[in-house]
C-alpha cells in the first residue's frame, strides 16, 4: 500500500510514504522528489475462510493496481483509450481522473486511483508501456474460488479488502491482521530505494487469522444446487437449507436461494445476498407442532399411545381453526396420527394441557426467541409471545406455529435436539482459528448445550415422528430417503415483511435420519405461491438427506419403521 505525507522536524524536511490500495494510504508517489525519509505500510496478508477439509473458499491473491498523476499525465484522451479495454472501466470515467483538478479538500490532486485488483499480467503489461503519469504498484484481490458457493454465507469484502457482509465481516478483524511498516532515508529522485547506509528500520505485517468453517463444500455445493433447482421449479421468491451434524452442532451446509457471485457483490441485490437460514423470520407453521409434542411428552401429559379425541376445526378467541385433513366431530386419532396428518385441532388441544407459560417455557429450551450465535453478522432473534402476550386466539395460534417469528437454523437446531438424544448443542460455523504468523490452530468456541427431553422422550418423539413421511396418508412422504428411517415434519407458515404477511406460503420440512440413531438434521423452507411443505421442501430435502448420508457412509436402516395406526 503506499501513502505520502509530508511533516517537518528539526529543521529537516520529512516525508511519510504509505504504499497500498485506498485512497486515504496511497501516496502521492510521483509529486515527492528530494524527500529524505520515507515510511512504507507493508499491508498485511488477509486470512483465509477454509471448509472443514482445508478447501478454500475464499483468499486473497496478489494482484495490481493501477493510478495515475493527473499533473504529468499528457493526452488523458488517449491514455484512457489504451487503458480502458485493459481494466474495464469506461474511458468516460477515466478522463476526468487523469484530467488535473483540486482535491474536495484542497490542493491539487496528485494521485488518483483507476483500478485495483487488476490481474498481474495486465498490470505488468500497462507498466511496460511506461506510459506518461501512470503508475503500477503490488495490489491484492480476494478470490472466491467456488464464485457463489456459500456466497450467502461467506459475504465479500470491499475495495480496501475490509469485509463487508458475511463471515468476511464478522470476522474481518482476525482476517485483516496487522499492517507493518519500513522506515528508510531515500535520495533525491528514487522514492522506492532506501540510500545503502541510512536510515532503515522494519516492522514485518503479521498476516490474519484464517477461518476453518464447520462446512463441507462437496455437501454444500450439493445443497445448494438442490435447493435452487427446488426453488426455481416451484417460482419460490427466496429458499434456505441447513445441514446439522446433531451430536456436534456443527453446521455443514447452510445454503440460500437466490445467491450471488461474491468476486461482482455490486452487481447484486441484498436480496440476492441474504443468508437465508440466519436473516429471514416466518412463522414456521407446522413444524413448530414438533415442541409441543415434545413439551406434552416431557410431562407426562401424553404417552405414543394416548388417543384424542378431534373434530374438523376449533375455536380460539372467536376465530376458528381448522385441518387441512378435517375429521368428523367425536374422531379419535392417535398421536402418531395428530402428526402424521398435521392436525391443528389435536395440537391445540395438546397445548390446552400444557397452558401458555410451559409453551413459552419449551418454546426457549428448544432455542426459540433468541439468536443462536452461530456466528452470522445480523443475525435475526426472532420473536415469541411471552404467556402475558397471549391473546385469545393465541392458545390456538401459537401450538401451531403462528404468531411465531424463527429462523430456520433456529428450527433446525430445536429439530438436533430431538435428534441428540433430547440435548440441545449450539449450532456454530467456525471449526478453528489459523494463525497467519506460525500455523497455531485454536479450536472454535465451544458450543453451548443443555437438556431438553430425557433421551427416552426423544426417542419416543422421534419414532411417532417416522408416521409423518411412513404412513401413506401422512404429509411428508415425499421426504422419504431409500434405505433409511426418516423422522420429521412439514410445515406451511407465512413469512413476515415489515410486520405485515405476505401472500405466498412459507413451505418447509425438518427431519433427522436414520430415526433410532440420527447422524444430521436437514432443514429446507421455500417462501412460494402456493403449495405446501410437503410439496415444495419435502423433495429436496429426500436429496440433500440422502447425499449427506451416503458420503459420510452412513449404514442404511436395518429395521422398518412401525406400522402406524392414525386412529384407533
Amino acid at each position: 500500500m503506499v501513502a505520502l505525507a509530508l511533516f517537518a522536524m528539526v529543521g529537516i524536511r520529512l516525508v511519510v510514504l504509505q504504499v497500498g490500495s485506498s485512497p486515504a494510504d496511497a501516496a502521492r508517489l510521483m509529486e515527492l522528489r528530494e524527500d529524505r525519509l520515507a515510511t512504507v505500510m507493508l499491508p498485511a496478508a488477509r486470512g483465509s475462510i477454509l471448509d472443514r477439509n482445508g478447501a478454500v473458499l475464499a483468499h486473497s491473491v496478489e494482484a495490481r493496481f493501477v493510478a495515475a498523476d493527473p499533473k504529468l499525465v499528457k493526452d488523458p484522451v488517449k491514455i484512457a483509450g489504451i487503458l480502458s479495454p485493459l481494466i474495464g472501466v469506461a474511458a468516460s470515467e477515466l478522463v476526468p481522473k487523469m484530467t488535473p483538478h483540486d482535491r474536495p479538500g484542497g490542493g491539487e490532486s496528485r494521485f488518483e486511483y483507476l483500478a485495483q485488483g487488476v490481474d498481474i499480467g495486465i498490470g505488468e503489461k500497462i507498466k511496460a508501456m511506461d506510459l506518461p503519469g501512470i503508475v503500477v504498484k503490488q495490489d491484492e484481490r480476494r478470490d472466491e474460488p467456488g464464485a457463489d458457493l456459500a456466497a450467502n454465507l461467506i459475504g465479500f469484502v470491499g475495495a480496501d479488502n475490509s469485509g463487508l457482509e458475511g463471515l468476511e465481516a464478522r470476522y474481518d478483524s482476525l482476517l485483516r491482521g496487522t499492517d507493518g511498516e519500513h522506515v528508510f532515508e531515500i535520495g533525491k529522485g528514487d522514492l522506492d530505494k532506501p540510500i545503502p547506509g541510512g536510515y532503515d528500520k522494519l516492522t514485518a505485517p503479521q498476516p490474519g487469522t484464517s477461518l476453518q468453517l464447520t462446512i463441507d463444500d462437496d455437501l454444500q455445493y450439493e445443497v445448494q444446487r438442490i435447493l435452487c433447482e427446488q426453488a426455481k421449479s416451484d417460482k419460490a421468491s427466496i429458499a434456505g437449507a441447513v445441514v446439522l451434524d446433531v451430536k456436534s452442532g456443527e453446521v455443514l451446509a447452510q445454503a440460500s436461494c437466490p445467491t450471488y457471485n461474491a468476486a461482482k457483490a455490486e452487481d447484486y441485490s441484498p436480496t440476492d445476498r441474504v443468508d437465508v437460514p440466519s436473516a429471514i423470520i416466518a412463522d414456521p407453521g407446522s413444524v413448530h407442532k414438533a415442541f409441543i409434542f415434545g413439551a406434552a411428552l416431557q410431562e407426562g401429559l401424553i404417552t405414543p399411545d394416548s388417543v384424542e379425541t378431534i373434530g374438523p376445526g376449533i375455536e380460539r378467541g372467536g376465530y376458528a381453526f381448522r385441518d387441512s385433513h378435517p375429521q368428523p366431530k367425536g374422531t379419535k386419532i392417535t398421536m402418531p396420527g395428530i402428526l402424521a396428518l398435521s392436525s391443528n385441532v389435536g395440537t391445540i388441544l395438546l397445548a390446552d394441557r400444557l397452558g401458555a407459560q410451559r409453551v413459552y417455557e419449551y418454546q426457549q429450551k428448544f432455542g426459540l426467541g433468541k439468536a443462536t450465535n452461530e456466528g452470522m453478522p445480523g443475525e435475526a432473534p426472532g420473536k415469541l409471545l411471552t404467556p402475558a402476550e397471549w391473546s385469545g386466539s393465541a392458545s390456538g395460534s401459537v401450538p401451531i406455529g403462528m404468531s411465531v417469528d424463527a429462523t430456520l437454523i433456529q428450527m433446525a437446531a430445536g429439530y438436533a435436539a430431538i435428534a441428540n438424544n433430547g440435548t440441545y448443542v449450539q449450532p456454530h460455523l467456525i471449526k478453528a482459528m489459523i494463525s497467519g504468523q506460525n500455523g497455531k490452530v485454536t479450536p472454535g468456541p465451544a458450543p453451548e448445550t443443555h437438556s431438553v427431553l430425557s433421551p427416552n422422550v426423544a426417542a419416543e418423539l422421534r419414532n411417532m415422528m417416522q408416521a409423518v413421511v411412513d404412513d401413506k396418508e401422512a404429509t411428508g412422504t415425499q421426504a422419504a430417503v431409500s434405505g433409511y428411517n426418516v423422522a420429521g415434519k412439514t410445515g406451511t407458515g407465512k413469512r413476515l415483511i415489515d410486520g405485515q404477511y405476505t401472500s405466498y406460503n412459507y413451505g418447509s420440512f425438518i427431519g433427522m435420519a436414520p430415526a433410532d440413531n440420527p447422524q444430521f438434521v436437514v432443514a429446507v423452507s421455500a417462501d412460494v405461491p402456493h403449495g405446501s411443505g410437503g410439496d415444495v421442501a419435502a423433495p429436496a430435502f429426500s436429496k440433500m438427506m440422502q447425499f449427506a448420508l451416503l458420503q459420510r457412509k452412513v449404514p442404511p436402516s436395518t429395521t422398518k419403521p412401525p406400522t402406524f395406526k392414525i386412529h384407533p
